[in-house]
């Protein structure tokens, strides 16, 4: 099962406080925008997703389709087919895909500690 690129989704208080922070731990800005209340950083293969009032809690982010520099892979595992694959293995899903569908969709889970997982397919 191919879940895409990785990274951390933090729930920040202030956007620019968070950002400047992360900056000077030598992460450079990727993605996302001040006015939408996110941003995507890099620092290396790092990747980590600063989101004021979006969402409570932080989480895992795994984005299907996509590889460590947002890059469009050819071939991957569609959200639907992980979703399958974990509900076949006995995984709780918080948050289902519509199986109607294709395209952009996404599914939430937790881990045995109640941590979030999120799986967040764009294209």
């Amino acid at each position: 099962m191919k879940l895409g690129a990785f990274s951390i989704s933090l729930s920040v208080k202030d956007l620019q406080k968070s950002k400047d922070f992360y900056e000077k731990l030598g992460f450079t800005e990727i993605g996302g925008a001040m006015e939408q209340n996110y941003l995507i950083m890099k620092n290396g293969d790092h990747i980590i997703g600063l989101f004021q009032a979006m969402f409570d809690g932080n989480m895992l982010t795994f984005n299907p389709g996509w590889d460590q520099n947002a890059n469009t892979l050819e071939s991957f595992d569609d959200v639907r087919v992980i979703q399958k694959h974990l509900k076949e293995n006995g995984i709780e899903l918080q948050k289902e895909a519509d199986e109607t569908t294709s395209g952009p969709e996404h599914i939430y889970l937790k881990d045995p500690d109640g941590n979030m997982i999120l799986i967040d397919q764009h294209r």
